[in-house]
């Protein structure tokens, strides 16, 4: 079997991008598909996460990056003749592969995508959840102008996704919300790994993963920790992640919580970091599925997150495994964390809970289903 994807680059640390990699990885490594990888950025830097050798990959060197910085008018101008030329050189490569299945990762290339007539499936897999695809909001909120773009891009992209042989969301939650389409199939994203060893769950920390945006909500969360460690003062927090730490150590500083709530750079060995702690605390406003608290679970250290969309709701079995608490309750949230601290017994019960119900996100079982989309779509041909 052949399959292509389709996406901007491999060389940024991004979610998509992993989760690409280790799919594409399994596919040929294990199932011995031929896969493609069609980029249009970053031909002269390496994939950020290691590439089986078995995988293509083409670059169509179109440059997208070079827009950024330029003028509204200059970047509207050379934007649209570079779709232009991108519709030309994806055109061209896919007649020139003849996949089986092509793969559009809902970037630029799905404006236009179905209109490629080279034979094979289209299927559209999203990483982030609807409400915030193609989408203003930030903490300044969002005009009304910005409103009404975001609205007509959202009915053109539908517009395209009902076009599509299979369009994947990864959470059940999401695909509640795309009610205008009747080809939507949930597929979780895989564990980047299953460790042997687990967390006991006995030392005096909580652990937090993401990178410093607004997005991962950390006002939220040294919100709530100034909470905890005012009952707690021996408990701390750690917090890992890329990007801008400053508006975040300044609210730290103002809660005098310099001792107890640390942040650190991103890690290469985050699994250790998962290891030693016991308690993994997610305060997102949003999350396309929110592998992190997989990741925490299949080390064995249990969640308490906010139920933001996406995903918190399909991966957490409240009070089994973890707890979910109410979008953006900073109180309820530092309740939870509490009441994990303070039942020794119940925390090590629930992480071991969260080990056994991780299972499920595991590569062989994602694979499968993916292994059974595809062969599905290629015997509705015969």
């Amino acid at each position: 079997m052949k399959i292509a994807y389709s996406l901007p680059s491999l060389y940024i640390s991004g979610g998509m991008e992993r989760v690409l990699t280790i799919k594409a990885n399994y596919f040929a490594d294990i199932f011995k598909y031929e896969v493609f990888i069609i980029l249009t950025d970053g031909k002269d830097k390496e994939p950020y996460f290691p590439l089986s050798p078995k995988i293509h990959v083409i670059h169509l060197d179109l440059n997208y990056d070079h827009l950024y910085g330029q003028s509204l008018l200059k970047k509207a101008i050379r934007y649209f003749f570079k779709q232009r030329r991108f519709k030309n050189r994806l055109t061209k490569c896919l007649i020139d592969i003849k996949p089986d299945i092509t793969v559009s990762m809902l970037r630029r290339d799905i404006n236009f995508i179905n209109s490629i007539h080279d034979g094979s499936k289209k299927i559209g897999e999203i990483h982030i959840n609807k409400d915030n695809f193609r989408d203003f909001k930030g903490k300044d909120g969002v005009s009304f102008i910005k409103k009404k773009l975001a609205k007509l891009w959202m009915n053109q992209l539908i517009q395209e996704l009902k076009k599509l042989d299979q369009f994947v969301v990864l959470s059940d939650e999401d695909k509640n919300k795309w009610h205008e389409l009747d080809n939507v199939l949930v597929i979780n994203n895989p564990l980047p790994f299953f460790p042997k060893q687990t967390a006991e769950c006995v030392n005096r920390q909580a652990l937090a993963v993401g990178r410093f945006a607004y997005q991962k909500g950390y006002d939220f969360l040294i919100e709530a920790w100034s909470i905890v460690a005012a009952k707690h003062p021996d408990w701390i927090i750690r917090v890992f992640g890329d990007g801008d730490k400053k508006q975040y150590q300044e609210q730290i500083d103002r809660l005098n919580l310099q001792e107890t709530c640390i942040l650190e750079s991103a890690t290469p060995n985050i699994i250790d970091k998962y290891l030693e702690s016991s308690i993994f605390v997610l305060s997102s406003r949003f999350e396309g599925f929110g592998m992190v608290i997989a990741e925490a679970m299949a080390c064995g250290v249990p969640a308490v997150s906010f139920t933001c969309p996406c995903g918190p709701r399909d991966i957490i079995k409240d009070k089994k495994d973890g707890f979910l608490v109410e979008m953006g309750d900073v109180e309820e949230m530092a309740e939870k964390i509490i009441y994990l601290i303070e039942h020794d017994i119940e925390r090590k019960i629930m992480g071991q809970n969260a080990r056994l119900n991780s299972e499920r996100f595991r590569i062989e079982k994602i694979a499968e289903q993916w292994k059974t989309l595809f062969e599905s779509l290629l015997n509705s041909n015969k």
